[in-house]
């Protein structure tokens, strides 16, 4: 897979989050042509990580306000696979839109050398139990 984070703007303008915004959803439709089945096994929770449209959504919407986060986009299906699940899950809000149809919410790290902490956030959907990444982010960067 292959896009240009050199051009992505690193400052925190309007213009920069919606470019990154962009890049984001971009790498989503290229990860699901490499990804068809459209989900990664997770060694941690021993069950498979379902990408889906809420996933670009939520993860568009909250990595773009930091380059940082954005750049970890580029490491999908290694946080996937890699991340650990941290505390208890917990319900999910069903106040927020986007949580509705989950039942809880899970909360993963990955550490990645270069980028920190890494959380990935999974969503338990009602009835089938399926696991739906709901959001990537960086939280830490201590390099």
């Amino acid at each position: 897979m292959n896009l240009d984070t050199k051009s992505l703007l690193t400052d925190d303008t309007k213009e920069a989050k919606k470019q990154r915004k962009q890049f984001i959803k971009d790498f989503y439709r290229l990860w699901e042509t490499v990804n068809p089945l459209k989900k990664i096994f997770n060694k941690s929770l021993n069950d498979f990580i379902n990408v889906r449209h809420i996933s670009a959504h939520e993860t568009a919407g909250h990595a773009s306000h930091k380059y940082i986060s954005t750049l970890a986009i580029m490491f999908l299906s290694e946080i996937l696979e890699n991340a650990v699940q941290k505390g208890v899950p917990k319900k999910a809000d069903h106040t927020k839109k986007n949580q509705k149809g989950f039942e809880k919410i899970l909360t993963m790290e990955y550490h990645k050398k270069e980028l920190g902490i890494i959380k990935l956030t999974v969503g338990v959907k009602r009835g089938t139990k399926e696991k739906i990444q709901y959001c990537v982010t960086a939280i830490e960067n201590d390099q």
